[in-house]
């Protein structure tokens, strides 16, 4: 079984007293690709750190978490521009809109939102979206400015039906991870609708640790968890929710494979 991991904070202080370790248990549990999303200019080091590391397993991407979007995010994003400018990266994340901790720069979440989708159109690579109680607005951000070279992850997908129908409706995947595993996390009303077509697993490790880990620190080598509870909920085998999402993962990240 092969999986790959489409969001992973691998570089995150969290996994520095056993990085090695972590990484040895998710190849052994077939989780082969672990895609970096970048959070802000501090992050960029140990991120590419990983990369050098894990060469060919870790593979980062380049963008301003919206969290870290304060009065300064012109000057994260000129120097995120220099990097991309640089060298190839993944893909453009994670960036996105984020209502649920800090309203304060909602209006520089939008324009940092912009910005760097005018940086994936232009570099034709991904961008991985991060919507938390903002998914309705990240979705009409994506309408107004789509292309049709404008793809890529709705990441941590938890919204509705008619949600999930308009993000596939514009060409994008769906970013799976532990919240499909929660009680009440809502996916089991949304997969069963839409199958695997449209989906990549994640974790979001250190975050959102699926069940039984919940609550505890999620890592990568959880992705099997993720994948038998979207085999449930999609009435489809593990070994083709391996598969499939594998190869919408390839399919997204084409330019970028190593």
């Amino acid at each position: 079984m092969n999986y790959i991991d489409t969001h992973v904070h691998i570089y995150s202080p969290k996994y520095n007293e056993d990085r090695d370790e972590v990484i040895r248990r998710t190849l052994e549990n077939g989780v082969n690709k672990l895609y970096m999303p970048n959070i802000d200019v501090a992050s960029i080091d140990a991120m590419l750190e990983a990369e050098l590391r894990y060469p060919g397993v870790c593979i980062p991407m380049m963008g301003l978490h919206p969290c870290d979007v304060k009065k300064d995010f012109e000057k994260e994003l000129y120097v995120m521009e220099d990097w991309i400018g640089k060298r190839e990266f993944a893909g453009i994340g994670e960036t996105g809109l984020d209502l649920y901790w800090d309203k304060t720069f909602f209006e520089q979440q939008k324009e940092a939102l912009r910005i760097q989708i005018r940086w994936a159109k232009e570099k034709k690579w991904p961008i991985i979206l991060h919507c938390r109680e903002s998914m309705d607005e990240t979705i009409a951000i994506i309408k107004e400015e789509k292309t049709e070279d404008l793809k890529g992850i709705f990441h941590c997908f938890s919204g509705s039906l008619d949600q999930a129908k308009e993000i596939i409706e514009l060409g994008f995947l769906l970013g799976i991870g532990g919240v499909s595993t929660y009680k009440n996390g809502g996916l089991d009303k949304v997969l069963p609708e839409i199958g695997l077509d449209h989906l990549v697993l994640e974790t979001d490790g250190p975050y959102l640790a699926p069940v039984p880990h919940r609550g505890k620190r999620n890592s990568p080598e959880y992705i099997p968890i993720i994948a038998e509870r979207v085999g449930d909920l999609t009435a489809s085998t593990v070994d083709q929710v391996s598969k499939v999402t594998t190869e919408n993962s390839n399919q997204v990240f084409h330019h970028f494979q190593s």
